[in-house]
């Protein structure tokens, strides 16, 4: 069994979109390749989880245009002192 690799966000962390997050095809009701999230798009974490496959966390993130995204450790940034 490999260890699991901590997470460095925790949940009710305010986060930024540090780039554009485009549908990759696992966002249901939104075409593949759909802008999700514009970058520099205030969030809220809101579940932190794991994908096991890459032993990575894996953050849901509820924006502020509604949207709720999973995203992962590079696509997002906590506010305190990081807004871009």
């Amino acid at each position: 069994m490999m260890d699991l690799r901590l997470p460095r966000f925790d949940w009710g962390l305010r986060v930024w979109a540090c780039n554009d997050i485009f549908n990759d095809g696992t966002y249901p009701g939104e075409a593949e390749g759909a802008l999700l999230v514009a970058k520099d798009s205030p969030g809220e974490i809101v579940r932190v989880g794991h994908h096991e496959e890459s032993n990575m966390p894996l953050y849901l993130v509820e924006f502020a245009n509604g949207m709720v995204v999973g995203c992962l450790e590079e696509e997002i940034l906590p506010v305190e002192g990081q807004k871009p």
